[in-house]
């Protein structure tokens, strides 16, 4: 997770929602990727999509069977939905997603694809939610600046 962290910080270096994510294989990292939506105008670029698309090119193949994801906040279901889809295994995130639209634990056990995953949240929850507290109270700031 802390990894994961440092991907966040990244991304909001960048001016990007500061979301990092890993993928695992046996205890090595073969997919990292921060959040780049802004960036890229794209909509698929979340952090999550992009650590999977890196470990899938990494092992030569779209199953991530025994692959763990590691990300500071609470996947979105598109995420989830490629989480599932890859195969992997389990998810462990940071911050809870605070509005309840991720849809995480619903998706994780629905069994579709004859897949489940099993998911924990709460690692490292403190420090995630802080780079995401502290970007978003920024963006603020500057918004009401703007308009003074």
């Amino acid at each position: 997770m802390r990894e994961a962290l440092r991907l966040a910080k990244k991304a909001d270096s960048l001016g990007e929602v500061p979301i990092g994510a890993v993928v695992v294989l046996d205890g090595k990292i073969i997919g990292r990727g921060y959040n780049l939506r802004t960036k890229l105008q794209m909509a698929t670029a979340h952090a999550e999509m992009r650590a999977i698309d890196r470990a899938c090119k990494r092992l030569g193949s779209w199953r991530l069977e025994g692959a763990e994801i590691y990300v500071t906040l609470e996947p979105c279901p598109m995420c989830m939905g490629a989480i599932l889809n890859s195969r992997i295994d389990k998810v462990f995130f940071g911050a809870y997603e605070q509005k309840g639209r991720s849809l995480t634990s619903e998706l994780a056990a629905a069994n579709l694809l004859n897949h489940t995953v099993e998911v924990t949240g709460g690692i490292l929850e403190k420090e995630c939610s802080a780079v995401l507290t502290g970007f978003f109270t920024a963006m603020r700031l500057r918004e009401k600046q703007k308009k003074e």
